[in-house]
């Protein structure tokens, strides 16, 4: 005898349910994407604007390098957290 699925979904209405592959017509209820809108909600929902960082050479003792890279990846990173809180640590 043949089980019965379980699924209130037959086959045939999963298949209508699939997104089209048709393009989204641009209306007044659904303009197209303008990058202004999705920096104005990334700003509303409370998050920190990125600072532009600056590329730069640095010379450091090689120990010091190999303390950082030795914690594996982001070293770079953490390298700036460090000046940071220092920058912070003296004003």
């Amino acid at each position: 005898m043949k089980q019965r699925s379980s699924s209130k979904l037959s086959p045939t209405s999963l298949r209508r349910r699939r997104p089209s592959s048709k393009p989204v017509k641009v209306t007044a209820e659904h303009p197209e994407l303008d990058p202004k809108h999705v920096v104005r909600v990334i700003v509303r929902n409370g998050l920190k604007p990125v600072l532009a960082k600056a590329t730069i050479s640095l010379r450091v003792d090689a120990d010091v390098l190999e303390w950082f890279k030795a914690a594996g990846p982001g070293y770079q990173t953490r390298m700036n957290a460090v000046l940071r809180a220092y920058k912070e640590a003296s004003v």
